[in-house]
């Protein structure tokens, strides 16, 4: 189910995560993510093996992992050898090798207006230079792709390839086989390898995402065939994918199919998991040959209501609605109870799955460290920043306005990510104590004393007696009067007032840009699992008004120590030397207080009964090949759940047979009336 059609699903154009949810059941990228670990776990793909890094100076020459002389890094993947594409007429050849299908004119082609008109199709293996034509995609102009412009930052010249590509007078489709770009090395048929400015660990988790899945050149030359762009023939319509599934059928205003690809390689479900799997039922299908089921179908549901009943009478599998904020299906679905969301009583009896989904993201209200009132570096700064955190009761926020669905945020880093600590080590000590194994906020008579010490006795200025007032910009589709009319209650606890300045994202946004707010709303959500993809929202060059641009670091925050951390965490591979700069970071921002509250999004998913593992990854969406169902389940639960009501329709008909029958005595009794007197005349 799917509230809304993809736009595009060409791996180099698509950015959106509805868009992603197709895209990675199609295409299979160098590196994916177990199933089950968390933290989320890297694990080889597409590719045989983690790929190998190589360091070399300004020359080229190698230089060791511990060189200060590194001047790039090079990947080199080994493609796997079992890896095929799925059927598809692209890749059907004459006995002369040359495409079937390729045509001189729009007229030639016109026959065919989608992809299973074409009657011959044919496959071949993933090439290591598949890789490479997709890389070189993602740095044509004429795409547009949204990664272009980070990745020039770092594949040797990728920017160069931009440009010498900008420069040509194109006219039809152009084979990118034909540049080629500094960077990439096909070595052999199986083997590639990209290089990079410098050293950035992070990379491996780029080639986990589709921006870098094969995209074979036959492909390009299928779809660049004349008239096809005008019936919607092109890869951002129709991909081709080496995957476990194969798109059979595109009608996004109507319904999207998947079928199993059938020259997928093997695969298997995985074998261990973290602790709790077990139990859970998450591993039962353990070591099984993976995708399990055959087709899966994606139809477009406009309204909440119609997708919801069809999933409790059990025509939809799973829920394709998250259930995180207010509205009458999750009312109708959940209760929140003393340990937390519940299935409500009017649909357990379904034995519908709920599957929680703490995702690698946070939302937060930063404070501007450049404001004059809220912002600055001195112990009291930070007195009456910690005294404002404190009065926000995030605990009572999240059960209020988002169904207790949300974790309050101790840390920069959510959880699932390295730097994450759970338990009493992970509580911010400023805001909370451990007590009776749980956070507990701190009081707001400790918060009354922070605003004194601040200079901020009661709430009023002590030097001029003037009362605190602080402003709040919130964007006005997210906040409601009610939220608003909470936070007012809850700062006034300490004296503090409030003034909220409601606008739209584009206003909210400029004056980020430009240094205009005290305090503002913001979220993030993880690219990649790694602590770097958050601890850059407090990175100092990332500042709007040090960059000068659309930075993350919305807060303005500098810190000397913070930023040379960063710097050595961003360079630095995963291990304890890392864990230990990680941890002096988020301390320096819990110190600082640079953040009004923060919390981690939760939303919950539903299957019914018969579907198992459905266990949600906050980072991946290639997890359909794992869902498996139980089919004669499902057909049982459809007949039980939707009996015909037959009672009104025999109620219809004695309420008929009242009423007819009097005129059909009465109509005998004129006729056996009149046949008596015909026989006495």
């Amino acid at each position: 189910m799917s509230p809304a059609p993809p736009k595009h699903l060409d791996p180099a154009i698509s950015y959106a995560s509805d868009e992603s949810l197709f895209i990675f059941q199609i295409y299979e990228p160098p590196m994916g993510y177990h199933f089950l670990k968390r933290p989320y776990e890297l694990e080889p793909q597409g590719v045989e093996d983690f790929p190998v890094e190589t360091y070399l100076d300004e020359s080229g020459n190698e230089v060791t992992a511990d060189s200060d002389q590194i001047a790039f890094t090079r990947y080199t993947l080994k493609v796997r050898e079992d890896a095929h594409y799925q059927p598809h007429p692209a890749f059907a050849t004459k006995e002369n090798g040359e495409p079937l299908y390729l045509f001189s004119t729009a007229e030639e082609g016109a026959g065919y207006k989608q992809v299973p008109d074409f009657p011959e199709t044919a496959s071949r293996p993933v090439h290591a230079n598949d890789y490479a034509y997709q890389i070189k995609r993602l740095a044509d102009p004429a795409l547009g792709s949204p990664m272009l412009g980070f990745m020039a930052q770092y594949i040797v010249g990728m920017a160069e390839f931009t440009a010498g590509l900008e420069a040509l007078d194109r006219d039809g489709w152009l084979n990118l086989d034909d540049y080629p770009m500094e960077g990439l090395e096909v070595v052999d048929e199986r083997t590639l390898s990209i290089t990079i400015k410098g050293r950035y660990p992070q990379f491996v988790y780029w080639l986990a995402m589709h921006f870098f899945v094969p995209v074979p050149p036959e492909a390009d030359r299928f779809y660049a065939n004349p008239g096809f762009l005008d019936r919607n023939l092109t890869l951002d319509w129709w991909p081709i994918g080496s995957g476990p599934f194969m798109m059979v059928k595109n009608d996004p205003n109507s319904e999207i199919v998947l079928e199993r690809n059938p020259n997928y390689r093997e695969d298997y479900f995985p074998t261990e998991g973290e602790p709790g799997d077990l139990e859970a039922g998450n591993l039962v299908d353990a070591g099984k040959r993976v995708p399990f089921v055959d087709r899966a179908v994606y139809r477009l549901e406009k309204e909440v209501l119609p997708l919801w009943t069809k999933f409790l009478q059990g025509y939809y599998d799973r829920s394709g609605e998250t259930h995180g904020n207010t509205n009458s299906v999750y009312d109708q679905a959940f209760v929140v109870g003393p340990d937390g969301v519940e299935m409500s009583a009017d649909v357990a009896d379904h034995g519908i799955r709920m599957d929680p989904d703490v995702k690698p993201g946070i939302y937060y209200y930063g404070f501007n460290m450049r404001d004059p009132v809220v912002g600055g570096y001195t112990e009291e700064k930070r007195k009456l920043r910690r005294a404002l955190q404190i009065v926000f009761n995030v605990e009572e926020y999240l059960a209020i306005f988002r169904k207790g669905n949300g974790i309050v945020a101790h840390n920069v880093i959510p959880p699932g990510i390295a730097g994450h600590l759970e338990g009493e080590a992970g509580i911010n000590p400023y805001t909370h104590v451990w007590k009776d194994d749980q956070a507990v906020r701190r009081s707001i008579d400790e918060a009354k004393q922070l605003l004194v010490e601040a200079g901020y006795p009661n709430g009023r200025d002590a030097r001029t007696g003037e009362p605190l007032k602080i402003f709040i910009d919130v964007q006005s589709q997210a906040v409601g009067k009610t939220q608003m009319n909470w936070m007012d209650r809850s700062f006034s606890q300490i004296g503090i007032q409030v003034e909220f300045r409601p606008a739209d994202w584009n206003r909210t946004r400029e004056k980020l840009l430009t240094g205009n707010s005290q305090i503002y709303s913001y979220g993030w959500l993880a690219d990649y699992p790694d602590p770097e993809n958050f601890l850059f929202l407090l990175y100092s060059p990332e500042s709007p008004l040090v960059c000068k641009c659309d930075g993350t670091n919305n807060s303005n925050f500098e810190n000397a120590e913070y930023d040379e951390l960063f710097r050595k965490v961003r360079v630095t591979p995963p291990g304890p030397e890392r864990d230990v700069m990680v941890a002096r970071m988020v301390e320096i921002f819990r110190e600082e207080a640079v953040w009004l509250y923060a919390y981690y999004p939760k939303d919950i998913y539903l299957a019914n009964a018969w579907v198992t593992n459905t266990k949600r990854h906050g980072i991946t969406k290639a997890t359909l090949k794992y869902i498996n169902l139980d089919a004669g389940m499902r057909e049982q639960k459809r007949a039980e759940w939707n009996q015909p009501v037959t009672w009104p329709l025999y109620a219809g008909a004695m309420m008929l047979v009242v009423l007819i029958l009097p005129g059909v005595i009465a109509y005998r009794r004129r006729q056996n009336a009149t046949a008596r007197r015909n026989h006495n005349g």
